[in-house]
């Protein structure tokens, strides 16, 4: 019996569920396709790097990068390497290898040290051609060298990733299993040649349709765009080419991602923004002070002990001040025909430009191109091309009503 990509995937993705418990199912589609992508690195402009992320140890993100190694080609686990070791790796005449960094937040968490060079690989490595420069002594020569630096990256770590990463980053919010989730062991004697057998497979089906994959020019949801794009474009090539359900719900899953993404770790910046959206909800300007005194009563909020100390008015406006908003003097009304007051603050014509821009709408979780969304509980399992790919675990997910296009 022929092999159908769809099969294909299927056995991926069942593989993948086996043994990773997936914050949602849109995790384990995008890790499948993220895999599948490693094998045609020469077909995109650039490469996203995929990051378990978790507040606490014992989530699952080593498993996941131990589970990845089975399924992509030339796996080098990176774990406290050298900046010599890693460049020699990414520069390999033998092929690019896929780098697994685990324990990320050694070389971007407050206990980095001396990992500038790691950093700058990463950073620039996302890109088709990309180069590190270094300077190499030979000799008594100092000379300057170019490292190829581009390859796929899989990340996992606690906490969070600079802003330079993280948005080049398909981000995976691991977690601590429930009692109710439950998944197999792992034994790479028992279980590995499973995954090679996967990987070998993948790796035919990619070079089949290595032409293919290069011209292709998939269309991307309105709500990804920019940089999220660059980071999607590769995982709904394939997906396109999958066919079957594979193309809808990549893109519900990459709205879904990107969403979470931009809601779970806003900078302090774009924190403050939507917060004063929120102070301005009812207000057409408002006095610093009483700006002041909502800011640092809302619950949850950093505004109330920023180092120590509440935000101030200083504070305020030199935060303000990197967006061009600056405080005005207004004058402020007491009741109808009452008195007035002037002092400083801010008004929501001031505001108004900067919401436009750094807080878009919140998007959707679908495009009525691809197909609507609806919240399931318990949902059965479907391997069907109107439901999703495998099965579900046993807390709410989304569940997409495919209309193919």
């Amino acid at each position: 019996m022929t092999d159908t990509p769809t099969d294909l995937f299927r056995e991926i993705h069942a593989y993948l569920r086996k043994f990773i418990a997936y914050p949602s199912e849109h995790a384990a589609i995008a890790h499948a396709l993220w895999i599948a992508h490693t094998h045609a690195m020469d077909a995109w402009e650039s490469t996203p790097r995929i990051a378990f992320l978790s507040p606490e140890p014992g989530s699952g993100k080593t498993r996941a990068l131990e589970i990845t190694e089975n399924l992509v080609p030339r796996p080098v686990e990176a774990v406290n390497v050298t900046p010599a070791y890693l460049f020699r790796k990414v520069a390999d005449e033998d092929g690019r290898p896929t780098i697994l960094f685990d324990e990320i937040d050694t070389v971007f968490g407050p206990r980095a040290k001396d990992n500038e060079e790691i950093r700058g690989l990463l950073n620039a490595g996302h890109r088709q051609g990309a180069v590190a420069g270094r300077c190499v002594v030979r000799g008594k020569q100092v000379e300057t060298e170019e490292i190829p630096a581009y390859c796929a990256v899989a990340l996992a770590g606690l906490d969070d990733l600079p802003d330079t990463i993280r948005t080049r980053s398909i981000i995976v919010r691991m977690r601590r299993r429930a009692p109710d989730e439950q998944v197999e062991p792992y034994r790479r004697r028992l279980h590995a040649h499973e995954g090679h057998e996967l990987r070998d497979r993948l790796a035919a089906w990619v070079a089949g349709n290595g032409r293919t994959l290069r011209n292709a020019l998939p269309e991307m949801p309105p709500e990804i765009v920019d940089r999220d794009a660059d980071v999607w474009e590769p995982l709904f090539a394939i997906a396109d080419l999958i066919g079957g359900s594979w193309p809808a719900q990549v893109r519900v899953s990459a709205v879904t991602l990107v969403t979470l993404a931009k809601a779970g770790t806003p900078s302090l910046g774009i924190r403050l923004l939507s917060d004063l959206r929120k102070v301005f909800e009812d207000h057409e300007q408002l006095t610093t002070t009483d700006i002041l005194d909502a800011l640092n009563c809302m619950d949850e909020a950093p505004w109330g002990d920023i180092r120590g100390k509440p935000l101030d008015a200083r504070r305020l406006a030199r935060r303000l001040a990197k967006y061009d908003v600056k405080p005005k003097t207004i004058r402020m009304y007491q009741g109808l025909g009452g008195s007035s007051k002037t002092a400083k603050g801010y008004s929501r014509d001031d505001l108004h430009d900067v919401w436009q821009r750094y807080l878009p709408n919140e998007p959707a979780l679908g495009s009525p191109h691809y197909g609507s969304v609806t919240s399931v509980t318990n949902g059965t399992a479907t391997n069907d091309d109107a439901g999703w790919i495998g099965e579900s675990p046993a807390h709410t997910r989304t569940r997409l009503g495919v209309s193919q296009v």
